[in-house]
């Protein structure tokens, strides 16, 4: 008897969750010579979906060319159709191979793209560099 009012406050507590639509998304490439990376999160910053060239089938050297961000890509934009996403901003990060080919292919599929951000990383006059080597 007790194990049913049990199971019963749990069934209250653990309710069935529904998927939220959004109509805005921002995009994160993070393009490295081994992998890439997409993320996709809404406006408050909360991640949704996230897929690499590794999650696609990918192995080793081949993960970091263009052909492979190219799928990744695809995948995504299947995504986006599905939760229907329409406008998107772009924040890049990284010098890989597979940046150039995943923004061609957003910028011809049908979304609206607000923004394109390169954040890649560069070094502003960097660390000390070592001695010169005495023989």
């Amino acid at each position: 008897m007790q194990n049913i009012n049990k199971d019963k406050k749990m069934a209250k507590k653990f309710k069935k969750k529904f998927k939220k639509k959004f109509k805005k998304g921002l995009l994160y490439i993070r393009s490295t010579f081994n992998n890439t990376l997409l993320t996709l999160t809404n406006t408050k910053y909360e991640v949704i979906f996230w897929i690499s060239a590794g999650c696609c089938g990918f192995k080793g050297a081949r993960k970091g060319t263009p052909f492979a961000a190219k799928k990744t890509i695809e995948k995504l934009i299947k995504y986006c159709y599905d939760q229907d996403i329409l406008r998107l901003k772009i924040i890049v990060k990284g010098t890989g191979p597979g940046r150039e080919s995943i923004i061609r292919s957003l910028q011809k599929s049908q979304f609206e793209i607000n923004l394109i951000c390169d954040r890649t990383p560069i070094p502003h006059n960097g660390c000390r560099p070592p001695k010169k080597r005495r023989v």
